[in-house]
């Protein structure tokens, strides 16, 4: 591999870079930001201070106004862009539209990336992935799936509770997972004010940084028509790997910049704040956690770096994108958790952006696998022989 940034990346970096300096973190203490994320209002004014500091959704392909960013170019601007929790929001670059925007782009009809795609690109639309079930459906197993859609003349009648569902309050449409009445699991695209859908309620959870939070949605008999099949019917499953394999890798890539931006502030603190007549980084328990964030920060981003290699050669990565998000989810919260450490009282007050970013940030070693099925995956390749077997790519 060649780590070396080439010299049209290093300057968008730069850009990036400024942009959230500059024009992103002033507007984290606005009063806009809400227990269930920014507010739409909010999200216009991140958007359109992107829009033209020429830094918005840098990942979709020119047509619709983006750079066509490969992986391992993205993982170096969702870094900049996740150094604030609304850095991926202003870029368009959020869970979960930066998702749906590459599923879009994979198997969508022109038709239906013109109706659907299009909008969401440009951060007109808001979108979101209907597919997590509370008990007895599906969670971290998809054939435990109870959202069903029946066929009725040229549509489908959709019936079902979903719910964690990410930014579901507010969004424009959504990408709903149900089994057809053989038990196959399809894709339906829908306007998410049709008749037939209800947001039950927004579940108050640690986190604070996802517009439209994360709702419980209802469906009863929701019409959706057959043109609006996303991909082939009863290839759901199918197609939700290929959209969660690389959003493991950007959900790594964003929280990077997250848990580099606890370390800068912790390692400030370290070298202003004094005990014992020197400052706290001399003192060995603050100076090894120091170098313990270094490390942590340092092998993560390898690890997203060669992952993102290994999409970019055209494979899934599967095993990759799970190793990934296991390795790195964990690699991550540790250094959060020693940023607050550090921080000592300060760091589980607001004083400073840490303890929200701690918040928020639980969470990313449970949603698109915990690490313990990620782990079981993994093992099961790797006593069956089908784990890759190079150690590197």
């Amino acid at each position: 591999m060649n780590f070396e940034i080439p010299a049209e990346l290093a300057e968008l970096r730069q850009q990036v870079r400024r942009f959230i300096a500059e024009q992103v973190i002033p507007l984290e203490r606005d009063s806009r930001n809400t227990t269930h994320g920014p507010d739409e209002s909010l999200r216009l004014e991140l958007v359109s201070r992107a829009r033209e500091a020429g830094v918005l959704a840098p990942q979709v392909n020119t047509e619709y106004g983006g750079r066509a960013l490969d992986q391992r170019s993205r993982a170096v601007i969702f870094e900049e862009a996740g150094y604030s929790p609304l850095g991926p929001l202003a870029l368009n670059i959020a869970a979960p539209d930066e998702g749906n925007m590459h599923l879009l782009e994979l198997i969508a009809t022109e038709q239906q990336k013109r109706t659907w795609l299009r909008p969401l690109a440009t951060a007109r639309w808001r979108s979101c992935f209907c597919m997590t079930e509370p008990a007895p459906g599906s969670g971290s197993d998809p054939s435990m799936l109870q959202t069903v859609a029946v066929r009725d003349g040229d549509d489908y009648l959709i019936s079902g509770r979903k719910w964690l569902i990410t930014g579901a309050q507010g969004a424009d449409f959504g990408i709903v997972v149900a089994r057809l009445e053989d038990g196959r699991a399809t894709m339906f695209l829908t306007e998410m004010n049709r008749p037939g859908i209800r947001i039950d309620r927004l579940m108050d959870t640690l986190d604070s940084c996802f517009i439209g939070g994360h709702a419980v949605v209802d469906f009863d008999r929701l019409r959706v028509p057959a043109e609006n099949i996303l991909g082939e019917l009863g290839e759901g499953f199918k197609y939700a790997q290929f959209r969660l394999s690389p959003a493991r890798l950007s959900h790594c890539m964003r929280w990077l910049g997250a848990a580099r931006r606890t370390h800068d502030v912790a390692t400030a603190y370290a070298r202003e704040r004094q005990t014992f007549g020197k400052i706290i980084g001399k003192h060995q328990g603050v100076g090894f956690a120091l170098a313990d964030n270094d490390i942590d920060l340092y092998q993560s981003r390898l690890m997203i770096w060669a992952t993102a290699w290994v999409l970019d050669r055209g494979d899934l990565g599967l095993y990759e994108s799970s190793r990934a998000k296991v390795a790195v989810s964990e690699a991550l919260w540790r250094v959060v958790d020693r940023s607050v450490q550090i921080l000592g009282g300060q760091g589980v007050t607001h004083e400073t952006i840490v303890a929200r970013i701690f918040a928020d940030m639980r969470g990313f070693r449970i949603y698109d696998g915990p690490s313990e099925v990620h782990r079981f995956s993994i093992a099961s390749k790797i006593l069956k022989g089908t784990a890759p077997s190079e150690m590197l790519p």
